[in-house]
């Protein structure tokens, strides 16, 4: 798989509800084609989400760790990676 881990796809695929009201992708392929198609990325860090939203302009200064990580956007994948999927 391209540059989605296994581990992420999995993720997205039983997260998905969170940000899609249908769901987007039933097996593993069709998520990993459709986060190559919108372009969704994987950061190392929390930090690195900061930076991602701080520079695509999104005003996210007013938001504490967790609520940034709450963002419907944001898939913490648990070995300290964040997929960000904007829809």
């Amino acid at each position: 798989m391209n540059e989605y881990s296994e581990e992420c796809l999995e993720v997205f695929l039983r997260k998905q509800g969170q940000l899609f009201d249908e769901p987007v992708a039933e097996s593993l392929e069709e998520a990993e084609s459709f986060l190559e198609d919108c372009m969704a990325v994987v950061v190392d860090s929390l930090k690195e989400v900061w930076e991602y939203f701080e520079e695509s302009g999104m005003d996210v200064s007013g938001l504490s760790d967790e609520e940034l990580e709450d963002m419907a956007e944001v898939f913490p994948i648990g070995d300290g990676t964040y997929l960000i999927v904007e829809a």
